[in-house]
């Protein structure tokens, strides 16, 4: 009886219990199902969450152009490829959407990436192993181009997939790459619509107009959303939501991409010639203050970046101890204080003062006697600016005006990194070698700044590289610069006679400028040659090769149309060779060339050694005939075609041009010509032409190209042209002076 009594009240709890877990869970249940919430999280937006695809629509990059609408920098498709592992993701055995075969699939697919069979078979298995839905294989399946994303899918290879992605990519390669910058995927790390950690990339501005515009080029992401299955396929009714992207805007830059290709070959040739350890040039319209090309040396093609070896646009960003360019500024300031007699003589050689302790001397430390200050000028004496600075303006009447010239603050150019330079004026000697650009520091822009007031009758204008930025959608200009006066240091009448004395030290037999002629055009300008310091003793380096040769010159020289600062430091010369030579180079063959590219009417009366060609109208007539009559002409011409007659022409008939000038005849189905010694201008002008998508690799002369001699080309096809530098060296020049 006790224990039937005692079995009785455990079943009884046992009941009890068991009625009490049972309403617990079914009120449990009953909740959800009224109110749809577990732990505070709403079942119908999990639910909602582990159904929903979303991703970033990324926005278009917006694209950086030259003055005239050339593209200098861009965004062009990659492609990142992954190989689907999760056999559930094939439907039908027999078209398998997986990767069925690893061996097989690696064989065929890692030489075309670059990658060992067997460490991509390893990877294969590791995901299926691991149950993975898909597995990538690193940098080498990323940034694939059209061409290698066209040849692996013609392989038709189970499972292997592409994503598309957005690449920067710079058409002329190494060209003006301080000034257009750089733009590199970044990772971030973000969290995903379920709150786990992603990495993403973004493309961001690492220097130059692509960091100093980021923001306007960026533009802003999109974002769609959709219902899915586990495999991400949309489901029938997926109720996708999108919110379109905003393309980044357009910037069109100042530069010309004809005269910077034109400065690029010259610096490229002189690198290969006299292997210098640096070297920088700026072309400037001096009347507006745009920048028409800039270039620095060492530089680099951010499309194959490798070892950069500078970062730094030291055109802007590298201040330095400019040598007699300096007498410009000083020669400008006597002038407008009344205090410069061309014809007033001194003693050349040497120059000491009672507040100085030591002389300075001129470059010929004997001098050359007795001569006139206009004469000193031309002959670049250290003694003639000295006294002009000290005795004949005072050293603070000569500080207002280094001050006015801009020299103690930077320009504000549309570059980030600008440094300004520094004028040291603390003792009397520094206040004197001030005046002929030892001691004090100053950037290559800052005396391009100071040189437009002498070219500009007086005025001084603010440099500047950005033109516009277009919206790239209905392409409405949303910000566009304007040349901006930011002084006015000399008056219009100093400028003309600093100019016509800067005439003189490239026409005069005394003057260390006359390397520096044109065949057509009148140049006014002033050689410098700077020591440089020697950070052992705190003197200066000694030897021909130690110093930095600079010219700063403008042609025409009455109205002048360009103005351009060629600096190269330490060349390595022969004996005979001056500094000089390599600086002239550069100056003579873009100064030249890019007036005439302008079609600025030659100022000289008599023409030396050079005439320009006319092209004729000669479209519609048999090409021998055509070829016959340009050769006469002194012409270059290249026929491009087997056909009969002539469809068009480039330069375009009308066009002045100089003689030698390549000159494309274009006849019925157009075949490509052997690039092989060409420059990356003449390469690039066939490509525009031809409307050829084309990718330069290296500087120089062309030595290869992908698209073969004799091939018929497609219009809007791919071509890649490898450059070396030249073989060949620049003819030896002769300068009978040098400071």
């Amino acid at each position: 009886m006790k224990k039937n009594k005692t079995t009785k009240i455990m079943s009884s709890v046992l009941m009890f219990v068991f009625a009490v877990v049972f309403l617990i869970l079914a009120g449990r249940f009953l909740y959800i199902q009224g109110t749809g919430e577990v732990a505070g999280v709403s079942l119908q937006e999990w639910a909602d969450e582990k159904r929903t695809s979303s991703y970033e629509l990324q926005a278009e990059r917006g694209t950086i152009y030259d003055r005239n609408g050339m593209e200098l920098a861009q965004d062009r498709a990659a492609y990142r490829l992954y190989a689907i592992v999760d056999e559930k993701f094939t439907a039908d055995e027999e078209e398998p959407k997986h990767v069925e075969n690893p061996q097989h699939t690696a064989e065929v697919l890692a030489p075309l990436l670059n990658i060992e069979a067997s460490e991509m078979v390893a990877t294969l298995e590791k995901g299926i192993n691991e149950e993975k839905f898909q597995v990538e294989f690193g940098a080498n399946g990323k940034d694939l181009s059209q061409e290698k994303r066209d040849e692996i899918a013609e392989l038709d290879l189970p499972g292997i997939q592409f994503t598309k992605e957005p690449k920067r990519y710079y058409p002329n390669g190494m060209f003006a790459s301080h000034i257009i910058g750089l733009a590199q995927k970044k990772e971030i790390a973000t969290q995903d619509d379920n709150g786990d950690e992603k990495i993403e990339f973004i493309t961001q501005g690492v220097n130059g107009i692509e960091k100093q515009l980021d923001e306007s080029l960026k533009g802003v992401d999109g974002r769609i959303s959709y219902k899915r299955d586990r495999y991400n396929t949309k489901l029938i009714d997926p109720e996708e939501v999108i919110t379109e992207e905003q393309d980044g805007k357009d910037v069109y830059l100042t530069i010309d991409q004809k005269i910077q290709t034109l400065l690029e070959d010259a610096m490229s040739q002189v690198e290969e010639q006299y292997d210098p350890e640096r070297m920088t040039a700026i072309v400037m319209d001096p009347k507006t203050g745009e920048i028409v090309a800039m270039s620095n040396r060492p530089s680099y093609n951010p499309n194959q970046l490798g070892e950069v070896e500078n970062w730094y646009n030291d055109a802007i960003a590298t201040p330095f101890e400019p040598g007699s360019t300096m007498k410009i500024f000083t020669l400008a300031a006597a002038i407008e204080e009344g205090v410069y007699n061309p014809n007033e003589t001194y003693q050349s050689g040497r120059y000491q003062n009672d507040s100085m302790n030591i002389p300075i001397h001129d470059h010929k430390r004997s001098g050359w006697g007795q001569i006139t200050f206009e004469e000193g000028i031309q002959r670049s004496s250290n003694v003639a600016a000295a006294k002009l600075a000290w005795e004949k303006l005072g050293p603070d009447r000569f500080l207002e005006y280094l001050e006015a010239f801009g020299f103690n603050q930077p320009t504000g150019i549309d570059l980030p990194g600008e440094k300004a330079g520094k004028i040291l004026y603390n003792w009397p000697l520094e206040k004197i070698t001030a005046s002929y650009g030892q001691g004090s520091v100053v950037t290559p822009i800052q005396q391009m700044m100071a040189a437009t007031a002498i070219a500009n009758d007086g005025s001084m204008v603010k440099p500047y590289v950005i033109s516009k930025v277009v919206d790239s959608t209905n392409k409405k200009t949303v910000e566009e610069k304007k040349p901006e006066v930011v002084d006015k240091p000399i008056s219009k009448e100093t400028a003309k006679q600093v100019r016509d004395i800067l005439g003189t030290v490239v026409t005069s037999d005394n003057g260390t400028g006359k390397m520096y002629k044109l065949n057509d055009y009148s140049v006014a300008g002033k050689t410098g040659t700077a020591q440089m310091p020697n950070s052992e003793n705190r003197g200066y380096l000694t030897g021909n090769e130690n110093h930095v040769f600079s010219f700063l010159g403008m042609a025409p020289k009455d109205k002048p149309e360009l103005m351009i600062y060629v600096s190269v430091k330490r060349p390595n010369l022969d004996v005979h060779e001056a500094g000089s030579q390599p600086v002239s180079f550069i100056f003579k063959n873009v100064m030249e060339n890019s007036l005439h590219y302008l079609n600025i009417q030659p100022d000289k009366d008599v023409q030396e050694n050079i005439h320009t060609v006319k092209i004729p109208d000669v479209v519609g007539n048999p090409v021998d005939d055509v070829k016959s009559e340009l050769n006469q002409l002194g012409l270059n011409v290249i026929a491009i075609g087997n056909g009969n007659a002539v469809k068009e022409i480039n330069p375009v008939v009308g066009e002045d041009v100089l003689p030698n000038e390549k000159a494309f005849l274009i006849t019925e189905e157009p075949q490509m010509p052997d690039l092989t010694g060409w420059s990356i201008r003449d390469v690039m002008r066939l490509g525009e032409l031809l409307n050829l998508e084309v990718e330069v690799n290296g500087s120089g002369f062309a030595n290869s190209q992908s698209i073969e001699k004799g091939k018929v080309i497609k219009k809007g096809g791919n071509l890649v042209v490898e450059f070396t530098p030249p073989k060949e060296k620049i003819v030896d020049q002769e300068e009978d002076s040098n400071e």
